[in-house]
């Protein structure tokens, strides 16, 4: 099984991309961090801090671009994917990426009240998705 759950920062807003055939994708950052601890002996671990790379398609990524944005809070639930690439120059460059199945809006920016995304709309839009096409396997 290739699952990944992670709860994070997002470290820039989506970048949107549509393509002639009609799909589109997103991507954007997010930070995870596992807090810093004292061991018995005294000895500080200080925080670590993990960046991951998350694409999302389709719905979601429309989704992505009308409301991710820098410094909100997300769960993500996805896929961990490998791929390796060529530069221009033809060095050889390997990147991890999670496909994200669904993300959940769990706060918005502190930056600007004004800006605040009410995440109502959008985590309506998510569930929409997820059930998309299995209308007729809901017991109700």
């Amino acid at each position: 099984m290739n699952q990944v759950t992670l709860i994070g920062n997002v470290g820039k807003d989506a970048e949107f991309r549509q393509f002639q055939d009609g799909g589109c994708v997103a991507q954007f950052s997010l930070a995870t961090t596992e807090r810093g601890y004292k061991l018995q002996n005294g000895t500080e671990v200080p925080d670590h801090t993990d960046w991951h790379y998350i694409r999302v398609q389709g719905r979601l990524a429309e989704i992505a671009r009308d409301y991710v944005r820098k410094g909100m809070k997300l769960a993500v639930v996805g896929k961990i994917r490998y791929r390796e690439y060529e530069t221009q120059q033809g060095q050889k460059r390997n990147v991890t990426e999670i496909h994200a199945s669904n993300f959940e809006m769990l706060g918005s920016p502190e930056k600007n009240p004004e800006q605040t995304v009410q995440p109502a709309q959008p985590q309506q839009a998510v569930y929409a998705n997820q059930v998309q096409g299995q209308a007729d396997d809901l017991p109700f």
